[in-house]
């Protein structure tokens, strides 16, 4: 069975947004082992928020098509519809997931955001955690783990350091 895979860039202190949504603190000056992750994936989970930054961002010539040969669905209950070819997930988050996860193919990735990641969370849905974090303290903002019920036990996998600071961290949750 395919794996749900949390992946996603976090501060020391927890944050994954500054205060006014801004994510510059993220280091872009190397792969950060991207591409070998993006070969072990095959479908993307969007929650309705990011799913609309990514669009917009896909509007510029910055962002043209950063994931447009990756098969995306977006959760969301208010969306009547999502371009093409993504695919719009509403109603009962648990059997989709399963659903999609007993097709054949590579991993998924969660990709956002903090609302589907609670979610997610709350029903068990995910499988493995690769968390890029970064070497600042923003002090506020959007913190990656809200509301999450309970305690979740989780099994190191696998620590990459690298020269800047960035640390990778791959769990399995237990």
């Amino acid at each position: 069975m395919r794996k749900v895979i949390l992946s996603v860039a976090v501060t020391l202190d927890g944050f994954i947004e500054g205060p006014n949504g801004e994510y510059d603190w993220c280091f872009t000056d190397q792969d950060y082992g991207m591409s070998a992750f993006l070969k072990r994936i095959d479908a993307l989970f969007y929650g309705r928020k990011s799913y609309e930054l990514v669009i917009s961002q896909d509007q510029s010539a910055e962002g043209a098509g950063m994931f447009s040969h990756i098969r995306s669905y977006v959760f969301s209950n208010t969306l009547k519809e999502v371009q093409p070819p993504n695919i719009l997930v509403g109603g009962d988050i648990k059997a989709e997931v399963m659903r999609i996860k007993a097709e054949p193919g590579k991993d998924i990735w969660l990709f956002g955001g903090a609302s589907l990641t609670t979610a997610f969370f709350e029903l068990g849905l995910v499988d493995e955690l690769l968390l890029a974090v970064h070497p600042v303290l923003l002090g506020s903002g959007k913190l990656l783990f809200q509301d999450i019920p309970g305690r979740t036990q989780l099994k190191l996998l696998e620590s990459t350091p690298y020269d800047s600071g960035l640390v990778m961290l791959r769990y399995a949750v237990l």
